[in-house]
């Protein structure tokens, strides 16, 4: 009886822990679709500052922004060199896409996408423009957002979009009002801080590792 009693016990610290832990992971970063504009063709420069292609003499044009974040797991651990996949509009709403049917006139200056691997601790910044919001369809204008896929063995691939906040087309978004408020949160990057004339966003994302079955 006795050792019934310390098994119980234990059986029941442990149910307590395994449910405080629970309780205490964090949210994984809800998934989004890729959308069609995923690039198309391959190009040199993927580094991070999509402001300036290298090679040409002009920048890109808009309004430019830092983004910066942690990839974490969803006990909060970083998530070291994981690669991060960026891509997005430009400061006119066209996508560096052959078939984007934005009649807007494409900024050949904006490189558009991106390769970063996140550092020792998770971290990861980047240099853009602030993304155009576009017509997704008659009735629906997208709003700014940037498109990220983040890989890394271990962990579910992740494809995600970044939101902007206090945007007025958030409201009306169909992707982003399909997810809970919670999600929707999670989606959307904080602004924290400028440097000099740069507004900086927080965008962190945490990951689900794989499970064994």
């Amino acid at each position: 009886m006795i050792q019934f009693g310390v098994l119980s016990g234990l059986a029941g610290a442990l149910g307590v822990n395994a449910s405080i832990a629970k309780a205490l992971a964090l949210m994984p970063t809800p998934s989004e679709t890729e959308g069609p504009f995923y690039p198309a063709q391959d190009q040199q420069d993927k580094d991070a500052d999509l402001t300036q292609i290298d090679g040409h003499a002009v920048a890109a044009q808009g309004r430019y922004i830092i983004v910066s974040g942690r990839v974490q797991d969803v006990a909060g651990y970083p998530v070291v060199k994981a690669m991060l996949d960026i891509w997005q509009a430009d400061a006119n709403g066209r996508y560096r896409h052959p078939r984007d049917p934005n009649p807007a006139k494409a900024d050949e200056n904006f490189q558009g996408w991106a390769i970063l691997r996140s550092d020792e601790n998770g971290f990861f910044r980047f240099k853009t423009v602030m993304p155009g919001a576009y017509p997704a369809s008659g009735a629906w204008t997208r709003p700014p957002h940037i498109h990220f896929k983040i890989s890394k063995p271990s962990y579910r691939t992740l494809t995600t979009q970044m939101y902007f906040p206090d945007e007025k087309l958030n409201n009306s978004d169909l992707l982003l009002n399909a997810k809970p408020p919670a999600e929707r949160a999670a989606m959307t990057a904080r602004l924290i801080a400028q440097q000099g004339i740069l507004p900086v966003y927080e965008y962190n994302i945490v990951l689900d590792p794989l499970r064994s079955e």
